[in-house]
């Protein structure tokens, strides 16, 4: 092999997530698998999964440097370096768009918002407390008393006419709130469009704490739900911005711009 590879992993709370690129920083792969127990075997299925499409890479051993991220991070023995998955966003968001100033993050357990500085660094942050409404799993949760799956529920709210409101603060109540309102035959769209208000009002809170420049993304998973990226946009008084890549892959993507950058020092 004469090229040299550089690999990154976000090890997430409901999924693996790798990027790799090539000598010359541009994407070769990407690639998302749900996480197993152990993070470093989601680390090792994530990478190999990514490997295997690039002609020139036969292990994730083949790689020049692998960063890690993500919760699961510091289990992932055979990792270089391993970064915080709050930086990582920020330069993967930065490889992808330099204008972007501001990331809404939502992962499967927690929601983070990052200012991003100019060179690509953080310059501040914040997190949800540990309750999991507003998060990747909230809204799975949120599906599943719709009986539907995720892609079905994100399209939902885009339907309504008006938002009935979702005033729980905790998931476990909101969920039952949720189905009280359904059980009353409140048209579900109005009723997924407050959910999906909900959220964003959590967002924009979060947003607020590090003071919102434009432009402003969501990464994470959470990114290709349509209707919340609808209602976030509302709720901030600006257009979301797209990223020209899968959303949910931009920590592992930072992971390996960090792996290419220290790589070659």
């Amino acid at each position: 092999m004469t090229k040299k590879y550089f690999g990154g992993c976000d090890v997430g709370s409901t999924t693996g997530k790798a990027a790799i690129l090539d000598e010359n920083g541009a994407i070769v792969s990407t690639t998302v698998v749900p996480s197993e127990i152990d993070p470093e075997i989601t680390s090792i299925q994530a990478l190999e999964k990514a490997c295997a499409q690039v002609a020139d890479l036969s292990s994730y051993k083949d790689l020049a440097r692998i960063v890690g991220t993500g919760y699961g991070r510091n289990e992932v023995a055979f990792a270089n370096e391993n970064i915080s998955e709050i930086s990582c966003h920020a330069m993967g968001t930065f490889y992808c768009n330099r204008d972007i100033k501001t990331i809404v993050d939502i992962g499967g357990q927690d929601v983070k918002t990052i200012a991003i500085a100019d060179d690509g660094s953080v310059l501040e942050f914040a997190m949800n407390d540990k309750c999991a409404a507003g998060t990747g799993r909230f809204l799975e949760a949120m599906s599943r008393i719709f009986r539907m799956d995720l892609e079905e529920f994100s399209l939902l709210s885009l339907n309504a006419r008006k938002i009935i409101p979702v005033t729980a603060q905790c998931s476990v109540f909101a969920e039952s709130e949720v189905i009280s309102l359904l059980a009353r035959k409140n048209p579900p769209e109005e009723v997924a469009a407050g959910i999906k208000s909900a959220v964003s009002k959590r967002c924009f809170s979060l947003l607020k704490r590090i003071g919102m420049r434009p432009l402003v993304t969501v990464t994470g998973g959470c990114a290709k739900n349509q209707g919340l990226i609808k209602s976030l946009s509302k709720k901030i008084n600006m257009e979301v911005t797209a990223l020209p890549v899968d959303p949910q892959i931009i920590g592992a993507l930072g992971a390996a711009v960090f792996a290419s950058r220290n790589g070659r020092s």
